[in-house]
């Protein structure tokens, strides 16, 4: 595979993009782009890397990413359907003059952060008829809808913050980022070493340390527990499974190894976060 700096194509009368990307188009390697992205999933679950986070998305979820941040969005089943409608957008599009308008101060502080966010459950249901509508919306109104969008975001603390200020080391992605991080996603189930994972990305063991820390800002070790435990909180709010075989189907042998770094990840302990998710959809 490749890995590109994404160029997101515009019709030749719109300034900003809003359409539906879908299995086979809604997969994406390891990438960014010069413009910020507001995506809906809607339809899917699996799990999504943005700069230095690793976590798990599902139907309905709504996430903010800033320009130039690196991302993934991986379905948990290959042969499942994903579907998102995803608007790209500049951080001048409004232009410099509109946002130095003083009612415009939030939404210029907002659009100059280097953050990933994901949207509470609060503000979602006003947000997604927001990016429903855009989809469709034609001229001026797809213009007002965005700005909506990004105001009642900016305005509201119903969000939680997944990166802060990730600053992306090179102006293009190392192919060797990419490689990894595939071939994590296909094996982190198992009994990974070091060796293993160095010798993918054609480097000696300490150097590896070094380029993974200095490109994902996280050990590598750090990463592998975050897929886990990503796949452990699928496991604890899709399935009755008891959380000990959900401990031993998540890559751990050892019920204080597993219980110490889901708590550590997610601060609460596994059966907190199943008991939270289940009071939440009731």
């Amino acid at each position: 595979m490749k890995t590109l700096i994404q160029k997101i194509h515009l019709d030749g009368n719109q300034s900003f993009a809003c359409r539906t990307y879908k299995t086979p188009q809604f997969e994406t390697n390891w990438h960014k782009h010069e413009e910020c992205e507001l995506i809906l999933i809607t339809e899917g679950q699996g799990t999504i890397m943005a700069g230095d986070y690793v976590g798990e998305y599902s139907t309905g979820d709504i996430f903010y990413l800033a320009a130039n941040l690196p991302h993934w969005f991986r379905k948990q089943h290959p042969k499942t359907i994903g579907s998102a409608i995803v608007v790209h957008f500049r951080h001048d599009l409004f232009g410099e003059t509109f946002l130095a308008l003083p009612e415009m101060k939030p939404v210029d502080s907002f659009l100059k952060k280097n953050d990933g966010i994901q949207l509470a459950e609060k503000i979602k249901p006003s947000i997604i008829q927001l990016i429903r509508t855009i989809e469709t919306a034609k001229g001026y109104q797809r213009i007002n809808l965005l700005l909506q969008a990004i105001q009642q975001i900016c305005s509201t603390n119903n969000h939680h913050i997944l990166t802060r200020d990730f600053i992306s080391v090179n102006s293009n992605i190392n192919p060797a980022i990419e490689k990894i991080i595939d071939f994590s996603f296909k094996h982190y189930l198992e009994a990974l070493t070091l060796e293993q994972v160095a010798k993918i990305a054609g480097m000696s063991i300490p150097t590896f340390c070094r380029f993974f820390k200095k490109n994902i800002k996280k050990t590598y070790f750090d990463f592998l527990q975050e897929l886990r435990i990503s796949h452990a909180c699928k496991l604890l709010t899709d399935t009755n499974k008891a959380v000990l075989e959900i401990c031993y189907e998540s890559g751990y042998n050892s019920w204080a190894h597993f219980s110490k770094q889901f708590k550590k990840v997610k601060q609460i302990t596994p059966s907190k976060y199943r008991k939270e998710f289940m009071e939440k959809i009731k």
